[in-house]
């Protein structure tokens, strides 16, 4: 992986002829909020993205720590390609979902800790997730727990977010799904765009960059990405641009 940067350059436009687009969802298409169920969708997200992905000649997918059947419901219009539990498990890839021992022991007890510490526990298909975000003071205490899972439940990995520790399957990760569906068609052949907001993010970021793409980092902080978007506002305009020039 690349150093990170302070990249601050806005992102050049899309080529539909050349670019392939991997889209974060939380953070990059959508505003984070207090909750993961308090998002708000922008009106006609997912038809625009369709739209794009007619442009693009299909090579456009969502590549999100979402579970898959969140985002079909948020991006209800978009019939693309879908990578949701960071890459665990996919639609329209005819790949089957990763699902380790033990899913439904992690997750009762993921959701006991977060009842007894006051603290928002999100289901995920294939894991969960662990929200500090009301109790800063907390993320010390959140992460041992979230290191002791993995110790009773090998098949997870720890995956650090922002506000949050979540407990993914093991061996998947933003990066390598990038890496798999830029081996398939429509993908094949083209240059790699991924945007995304959060530290999850920065390894599909690193791949892009050092695969003849670039990344966009969305907000703040040290990236390896070479440019940067202040907000999902920004990233939907910078679509929006792109839809414009088909």
């Amino acid at each position: 992986m690349s150093e990170p940067t302070g990249a601050e350059d806005a992102p050049p436009a899309l080529n539909a002829a050349q670019d392939a687009l991997f889209l974060d969802f939380d953070g990059c298409l959508v505003e984070i909020a207090p909750r993961p169920d308090a998002i708000i969708i922008p009106k006609e997200l997912g038809k625009t993205l369709t739209r794009l992905s007619e442009c693009l000649g299909g090579a456009l997918a969502i590549v999100s720590g979402r579970s898959l059947p969140e985002l079909e419901t948020y991006l209800a219009g978009f019939d693309g390609p879908m990578v949701g539990s960071h890459g665990a498990e996919s639609r329209g890839l005819g790949q089957e979902a990763v699902r380790p021992e033990g899913l439904a022991d992690l997750q009762q007890a993921m959701e006991d800790f977060c009842a007894e510490n006051g603290l928002l526990y999100e289901p995920k298909s294939l894991g969960g997730g662990l929200h500090y975000r009301a109790k800063p003071e907390l993320q010390l205490l959140t992460e041992r727990f979230a290191a002791e899972l993995t110790e009773r439940f090998p098949g997870f990995e720890v995956q650090l977010a922002k506000m949050a520790v979540e407990l993914r399957p093991g061996g998947v990760s933003k990066d390598r799904a990038l890496e798999m569906l830029s081996q398939i068609a429509p993908f094949t052949g083209r240059r790699p765009v991924y945007a995304g907001d959060d530290v999850t993010d920065e390894p599909a970021l690193a791949w892009a960059e050092a695969h003849g793409g670039f990344g966009v980092k969305v907000g703040d902080g040290a990236t390896a990405a070479s440019h940067r978007l202040a907000a999902p506002a920004q990233v939907r305009a910078w679509l929006a641009a792109a839809l414009e020039d088909c």
